[in-house]
């Protein structure tokens, strides 16, 4: 008998070490970013550029994080699981998929994703953010970079 309960025991120990190890592994593909191979701008860079006009600097966070820590001065907030995201950007640019657009989320890894999306959807002057809002191992992110944030209720995109 106690041998079948040790059997037991090693089978819970196994699937539950099996669950955390698969849950890392969820986290770390979640939390590392694809390679582009495209350009990519610093946060000061992409702030500087966005209100000077160079750049259409988009937000593609969720309205929930636009309003937890505001948006990007010069930024526009464009919610990337829209089902008319292509077609919102493409709005946004003029109808120009040439034009420069760099995409910023919360820690590069999205925008990363996105900017790869869009690279093969025909948008061809996509440049990344790798920072991000909150900080990345690109860098320490527009917050802590101190860069201007203006307010969001989280209303559009």
């Amino acid at each position: 008998m106690a041998d079948k309960a040790n059997r037991t025991r090693r089978w819970v120990l196994l699937g539950g070490g099996a669950a955390i190890v698969a849950g890392f592994a969820v986290r770390e593909y979640r939390l590392i970013p694809q390679d582009y191979a495209g350009d990519r701008l610093s946060v000061q860079d992409a702030y500087q550029q966005a209100v000077s006009g160079d750049v259409l600097l988009v937000d593609i966070r969720t309205p929930r994080e636009w309003k937890t820590t505001g948006v990007g001065q010069g930024a526009h907030p464009l919610d990337m699981r829209r089902d008319d995201f292509e077609q919102a950007l493409a709005q946004l640019t003029g109808g120009d998929r040439n034009a420069p657009v760099a995409l910023i989320c919360a820690r590069g890894v999205r925008s990363a994703r996105l900017s790869n999306r869009l690279t093969e959807a025909g948008f061809t002057n996509i440049i990344d953010v790798p920072e991000g809002m909150l900080g990345s191992a690109a860098g320490p992110g527009w917050v802590r970079a101190g860069l201007p944030v203006e307010h969001n209720t989280g209303e559009t995109g």
